[in-house]
């Protein structure tokens, strides 16, 4: 379950992304299955490709100070649009 600290670090952290890449749109958070405080971000990817990296360089620092400063590890996890359309139907 995620607690109120957790919502409000993950509810920034996508703010982030989304004022750097407008593009990107949150398909779903999950608990990571290894620790319930440890949280996926499920985004679609943008494009091109080396938008996505940028992304990925982003989100990674973003994560890597939450991490240090507060303990939970978020992760954003970019899918492909087919992927994104594929978990939608699931």
């Amino acid at each position: 379950m995620i607690n109120i600290k957790l919502q409000q670090l993950a509810d920034e952290f996508m703010q982030a992304v989304k004022e750097k890449f407008p593009e990107v749109e949150l398909l779903k958070v999950i608990e990571s299955p290894g620790d319930s405080t440890d949280l996926w971000m499920h985004v679609t990817a943008p494009a091109p490709e080396e938008r996505e990296f940028e992304l990925r360089e982003f989100a990674s620092e973003k994560s890597a100070d939450i991490l240090d400063d507060y303990g939970y590890l978020i992760l954003i996890m970019p899918r492909s649009k087919n992927a994104a359309s594929m978990e939608a139907v699931a």
